[in-house]
C-alpha cells in the first residue's frame, strides 16, 4: 500500500542560509562519496518553469552507491541493477524529487519539501487533503539526537554531536535538549514522503527500508549541514552556483562520464556559462 509520512527537520539557521547551506552540504557529500568506482553521476542541470512550482532548476542524477546497499536486499536483485536515479525540480522554498530504480519499476518515491521560517509547528503546509491527512505519519527530526541504525552508520555521521559543537563563526550551538524552541534564527524543512512498492510478499518490507534510508539521509544530511557552517556562512548564491558547476564537472570527471550543462538559473542566479573564472578547489575536504 501507498506510505505518507512527513519529516520535519528544524535548523538553526534563516531561511535564505538554509537555501545556500544545503546546496553546499549536498556538493561535499557528494564529493566524499564519489570515486573512480561509485558514487553521483550528473546527467543534467538545467532551468525550468512549472505552473504550480514556477521557475526553478531542475537536475537529473544517477546515485551508483552499490557498496551501501544493505545485504538482505542483494539477495533480491544483482548489485549492478540497485542504481537509483533521481529527478529534481527545485524552486526555493519548494522542491519535487522523484526517485526510482529501474529493477523495481513498478515502485514509486516522491519528496515534496516546503520550507518555512517556524520551529515545525505548521500543521499542514502541502495542502493536503483531510483523506491524505489521515493517512499521513509526522516525525519531527532532532538533528542533535542520536541514531545507530544502519542506514545512519552507512550515512557516517553517527560519531558526530552537535550537543558539544559550537560554531567560531557565528557562535550558534551547542545544540542542547529543547533547543528547537529557543534558538534564532530557526527554520523547518518540512518533507513529505510517499513511498508505494507493489511487490506481492516483499513490498511492505521495501516500503519500510526506504523510509528508514530517507530518515537517516535526512537526519544524516542536515547534521553536517550544520557542523559545516563555518565552511558556508557568508557564501552568496552566486558562489554557491559556480561552486555547483564545479562540482558536477569533478563528479562525472570522477566517474569517467561525459557530462554537458547548458541553460542558466533563474533571476536569482547567473549563468553556468559565464565568464567567470574557474574555482580550481570547490570545495574544501
Amino acid at each position: 500500500m501507498v506510505q505518507i509520512k512527513e519529516f520535519r527537520i528544524v535548523m538553526p539557521m534563516s531561511l535564505e542560509e538554509y537555501e545556500v547551506a544545503m546546496m553546499y552540504t549536498i556538493m561535499k557529500m557528494e564529493q566524499l562519496n564519489t570515486t573512480s568506482k561509485e558514487g553521483v553521476e550528473i546527467v543534467q542541470n538545467i532551468p525550468f518553469e512549472d505552473e504550480l512550482l514556477g521557475k526553478g532548476q531542475y537536475t537529473s542524477k544517477i546515485y551508483h552507491l552499490q557498496s551501501k546497499i544493505p545485504g538482505w536486499l542483494k539477495t533480491v536483485a544483482p548489485t549492478s541493477a540497485l542504481t537509483v536515479q533521481e529527478e529534481s525540480w527545485s524552486s526555493y522554498p519548494k522542491s519535487k524529487t522523484a526517485i526510482k530504480c529501474p529493477f523495481f519499476a513498478r515502485c514509486s518515491l516522491t519528496i515534496e519539501t516546503v520550507s518555512k521560517a517556524d520551529n515545525g509547528c505548521s500543521e499542514n503546509v502541502h495542502g493536503l487533503s483531510n483523506e491524505l491527512l489521515a493517512a499521513r505519519k509526522v516525525e519531527v527530526i532532532d538533528i542533535a539526537s542520536v541514531s545507530r541504525d544502519y542506514w545512519s552508520k552507512a550515512i557516517g555521521t553517527t560519531k558526530l554531536d552537535l550537543s558539544t559543537f559550537k560554531s567560531q563563526r557565528t557562535g550558534r550551538g551547542p545544540l542542547l535538549k529543547g533547543w528547537e524552541d529557543t534558538c534564532h534564527p530557526v527554520m523547518t524543512a518540512y518533507k513529505l514522503v510517499t513511498v508505494e512498492a507493489p511487490i506481492w510478499g516483499f513490498g511492505g518490507r521495501l516500503e519500510e527500508a526506504v523510509l528508514a534510508a530517507e530518515r537517516a539521509l535526512f537526519w544524516g544530511c542536515h547534521k553536517l549541514c550544520f557542523a559545516w557552517i563555518d565552511e558556508w556562512f557568508g557564501m552568496t548564491m552566486d558562489q554557491v552556483c559556480e561552486l555547483e558547476r564545479e562540482n558536477d564537472l569533478l563528479l562525472n570527471k570522477r566517474l569517467q562520464k561525459s557530462y554537458s550543462v547548458s541553460g542558466k538559473r533563474d533571476d536569482k542566479r547567473k549563468s553556468l556559462h559565464g565568464s567567470k573564472k574557474i574555482i580550481e578547489h570547490p570545495i574544501k575536504l
